[in-house]
């Protein structure tokens, strides 16, 4: 069923069904403990008539002349018998002139029909005495078998007669010394009617606060689950195209609203990726359409008419100057693809890194005399854990673009030094700078700070080159002072 498929309505139906159990529980218990506490009332007054009764029908041990307190009935009693009485009171023997005492009279009362009732057996098992509203069926019967084998004259008991109830009568029955049965009772129909309508406030309450709390419940579950909503709706505009879309989050500290910042914050980046992507496609395709552009000149001028050897030669060096082009620039593209990738296998070989940027300085030295600029480098001695030939790769590039992008008789200075946990390489030079425009998309791909040289510089060096750091779990900064030039650095951690 589609109900039981929604988290909501399954949370819900198990709210309720913990929130019934819970009540019924409440209830059944309350319930309980009422009714056992109406039993114990009426049971205490059982026990305290029963009392009564067994003292006034036995005041002595043992009756004069040595005859048993119950001797002489169902005749006349003894004169010295104080509970016997003339029969103008409740409690009538049969064949006999058994009376309850005045005081004990009004526990009695036959106008009552909830009153309580007595009975008086001999031990022949016949009734010798009966008063109050005794009732015609409901009660329970004499049983011989419970007063020979429990509550026989011989078993010295000290507890209370026990109580039972049947037929809407609750009763106590217990042998008395001389074996003679008495029994009281009375009708607990005005209890029973009470808790039945005490059950049914419980469940009036009980269905009340149900309904509250489905309701709070669902109001709770809603509103926890109100982000999966957003969440599924701007996932549905994302896959769509729509990559600005973002969840709406108005409870940011709770387990779904940590989740859709997080989420919020994998679009953004997804978003840009994407545009990273696009602007990555279109970047390359100019890059390469220039040198494409050139081959294609090239050769329909040379096709047009016939030329003599020298303008064939031109043609052809034109055309490989460009293709040279072209190969640097899908080397660099294909190179960054398996660094972002994770294809690029990157060396862990612990060397020394000093000796790395002094190969490097001196291979540049070349080019920096030509260009009439200074090169000058302070290194000490620190090894690292890496790839040597990558990162050579990255200070020949830093190297170069300090050179070539510096003033005919400036400078540039190289320093390597051991910082804490990390070998710090900066590269500076008194060049021309970078703008602050420029310094957040100094190593995006294909960005060049100045746009009028081209050549053969495709604007990926630097790029590669954080790709490489980023590889090795270093990382790499650019700053532009304001007294002009650049300075980047490299950190990487010691071996």
């Amino acid at each position: 069923m589609k109900l039981f498929n929604s988290i909501k309505w399954r949370l819900q139906i198990w709210y309720g069904l913990i929130l019934v159990a819970v009540l019924a529980g409440f209830g059944a218990t309350a319930y309980q403990l009422e009714y056992n506490q109406q039993m114990r009332g009426i049971d205490d007054e059982l026990h305290r008539r029963f009392a009564v009764l067994a003292q006034a029908t036995h005041p002595h041990p043992h009756g004069p002349n040595g005859q048993g307190p119950m001797d002489g009935m169902p005749g006349q009693p003894p004169d010295d018998m104080p509970g016997q009485m003339q029969p103008d009171g409740p409690g009538q023997a049969q064949g006999g002139s058994f009376h309850l005492p005045p005081q004990a009279t009004g526990l009695f009362d036959a106008s009552d029909p909830n009153g309580f009732y007595f009975i008086i057996e001999g031990r022949d098992g016949k009734e010798v005495a009966r008063g109050g509203n005794v009732p015609s069926s409901g009660y329970i019967p004499f049983n011989p078998d419970y007063v020979k084998i429990n509550r026989s004259p011989e078993l010295k008991n000290p507890n209370p007669p026990p109580t039972f109830t049947q037929g809407g009568f609750r009763q106590v029955f217990d042998l008395t010394p001389n074996g003679e049965t008495v029994r009281i009772g009375c009708s607990i129909a005005p209890q029973l009617k009470g808790l039945h309508n005490n059950a049914w406030e419980l469940a009036g309450l009980g269905v009340i606060i149900l309904l509250f709390g489905l309701a709070g419940g669902l109001w709770i579950s809603s509103s926890a689950l109100k982000p999966v909503e957003s969440i599924s709706a701007a996932a549905v505009k994302i896959s769509a195209g729509d990559l600005s879309q973002r969840i709406n989050v108005a409870e940011a500290e709770s387990e779904l609203g940590q989740l859709a910042v997080t989420l919020n914050s994998t679009f953004a980046r997804l978003e840009a990726a994407f545009k990273q992507q696009k602007q990555f496609a279109s970047d390359a395709a100019h890059e390469l359409r220039t040198p494409v552009t050139v081959i294609l000149t090239q050769t329909q001028t040379a096709l047009k008419r016939e030329r003599d050897a020298k303008e064939y030669k031109e043609t052809v060096e034109a055309c490989h100057r460009a293709a040279e082009r072209m190969k640097k620039l899908i080397s660099a593209l294909l190179e960054l693809t398996r660094l972002d990738a994770g294809q690029e296998r990157i060396k862990r070989l612990k060397f020394d890194f000093s000796q790395t940027v002094g190969d490097c300085v001196e291979l540049i030295r070349p080019l920096a005399a030509e260009r009439h600029v200074e090169l000058q480098s302070e290194i000490e001695p620190v090894a690292i854990t890496g790839d040597p030939s990558r990162l050579a790769q990255v200070v020949t590039n830093l190297l170069t673009n300090a050179i070539q992008y510096n003033h005919e008789g400036g400078e540039v200075r190289v320093k390597l030094r051991r910082q804490d946990h990390f070998a710090v390489l900066t590269v500076s030079d008194s060049g021309i700078g970078i703008p602050p425009e420029d310094m957040t998309r100094i190593f995006d791909r294909f960005h060049r700070v100045d746009r009028s040289r081209t050549g053969m510089n495709a604007g990926l060096g630097l790029s590669i080159s954080k790709a490489i750091i980023d590889a090795h779990g270093g990382s790499i900064e650019a700053s532009s002072p304001e007294s002009g030039g650049t300075i980047f650095t490299v950190r990487l951690q010691v071996a």
